[in-house]
């Protein structure tokens, strides 16, 4: 039933929407189309984040990739809880944990053991509009724990333009997803893994950038 109810949300409401209402455009959107697990990397401007990259995904990828929120947002109410978990897909990890409580990383790199991929935004909170921020440690402390699991950056633009943060009317407005290629982290440092996903995806910004110019 919930794998049902994953892809009707996505595929049949989410997915058109975006496409005809929003404006949604996803450049190379073929790199999603990738073998289990990885680790997609992105900005955050915007709620649709999530949205515009789960609705991307092949359908066998799809079930099997859950979106990293806050617990404390998302899940602070039973129907918030009921809609992360059999709607949205989303994996809830507590920012405050108590001291016996698993960490985030030891949870996330449990799921990737299992075959499942995970969705981060390593900004934190939603950003200003294509302004990157500076990228938090937990991507890194992931890659450097499993090198062998690929990460997938993504940039995207416009988002928060259509959906800003603190509001919740739409505005219909060109939004952009551009999706880059898979790879393995080539660094043993979570500091120098966490540059190069963070360069990885600004590099994605730049291929939008080079598609407005022509």
């Amino acid at each position: 039933m919930k794998w049902l109810l994953i892809i009707c949300y996505y595929k049949l409401i989410m997915r058109p929407f975006l496409s005809l209402y929003v404006g949604v455009k996803w450049i190379n959107i073929q790199n999603l189309y990738a073998s289990s697990p990885f680790v997609i990397v992105s900005n955050h401007n915007s709620h649709l984040d999530t949205m515009s990259i789960m609705a991307a995904l092949p359908i066998k990828q799809l079930i099997r990739t859950h979106p990293v929120a806050a617990a404390d947002y998302f899940g602070n109410s039973p129907f918030k809880r009921f809609l992360s978990r059999w709607i949205l897909n989303a994996l809830l990890i507590k920012r405050n944990r108590a001291d016996n409580d698993p960490s985030p990383t030891e949870i996330m790199i449990n799921l990737l053991d299992k075959g499942h991929s995970l969705i981060l935004f390593p900004e934190g909170s939603r950003g200003e509009p294509e302004k990157l921020q500076a990228f938090q440690k937990g991507v890194g402390a992931i890659l450097k724990r499993r090198p062998n699991i690929p990460y997938i950056p993504i940039f995207m633009k416009g988002m928060g333009r259509v959906l800003p943060k603190g509001e919740k009317l739409l505005v219909p407005f060109d939004s952009f997803v551009s999706i880059g290629p898979k790879s393995c982290t080539n660094q043993s440092e979570v500091t120098l893994i966490v540059k190069e996903v963070e360069e990885a995806v600004r590099k994605q910004s730049d291929v939008l950038l080079h598609l407005f110019k022509h």
